[in-house]
């Protein structure tokens, strides 16, 4: 049961890309309006989720895409303001995700495109002598629910992902 879950983990995660990453708090974002440099924000999500855009009310962009940000400004400017608004949201710096336990260096990470679970445990300086080659979980909330599933080396991370490296017994 727990091999199913591992793999039904990593292919849900698998099939993602960038275009449906959720912006969360911490995410650092740039919001450019073409041709208009007044209209650029360079922003950390906070965790209210809540930015002010100039011309626009207050948004609350936690659980949004970028594509449905940028739509939703451009919606929001289109007529009263400009007549064909082009918005563009970038992420510049992603929140973190969290590697503990049997790691040299435990602590908090900064996100990278295409991070697996081998490459955040070469962030964190690699594994101790104690630890276990296998024995990995990661803590992930998905649609606001927590899960913990056993990690494999090729297990895909994403920001705010807890993972814990447990200590062998041999």
């Amino acid at each position: 049961m727990r091999i199913l879950a591992s793999v039904f983990f990593v292919l849900l995660i698998s099939s993602a890309n960038a275009s449906d990453y959720l912006l969360g708090a911490g995410d650092k974002i740039l919001i450019s309006v073409y041709g208009e440099p007044d209209l650029t924000l360079n922003t950390k999500i906070s965790k209210s989720g809540i930015i002010s855009f100039p011309f626009l009310d207050d948004i609350k962009v936690i659980g949004l895409s970028t594509k449905s940000l940028a739509q939703k400004i451009s919606n929001g400017l289109l007529g009263d303001y400009l007549i064909d608004p082009q918005v563009t949201v970038s992420i510049v710096e992603y929140r973190p995700f969290f590697i503990h336990g049997q790691v040299k260096t435990p602590g908090g990470y900064s996100y990278q495109d295409d991070l697996t679970l081998d490459k955040a445990i070469a962030l964190a300086g690699g594994l101790t002598s104690r630890a276990s080659k296998t024995d990995w979980k990661i803590t992930r909330t998905v649609d606001g629910k927590s899960m913990v599933v056993t990690g494999v080396v090729m297990t895909p991370i994403l920001p705010d992902d807890i993972i814990k490296i447990e200590q062998s017994f041999f």
